[in-house]
């Protein structure tokens, strides 16, 4: 899983699988779900994502795989 922050645009992808998607729905104003074409939950895209989330912190609490930390 990775989380991308895009400030360019504020928005904020959480890419689950790393697979390519297939098709797309908008859930609630400028959050959209990716879907794969199996149906399975790939993505999620979060447009204004300073106003919708918080962004200054992440707490990860027992993942059971390694956390890996990419410069900006």
């Amino acid at each position: 899983m990775k989380l991308n922050y895009h400030p360019e645009t504020d928005s904020l992808y959480i890419d689950l699988s790393g697979r390519p998607s297939a098709d797309s729905r908008e859930i609630s104003e400028g959050v959209v779900l990716d879907y794969d074409v199996d149906g399975k939950l790939v993505g999620i895209d979060i447009d204004n994502a300073s106003n919708k989330v918080e962004l200054q912190k992440l707490i990860l609490s027992k993942l059971p795989g390694e956390v890996e930390t990419a410069a900006a």
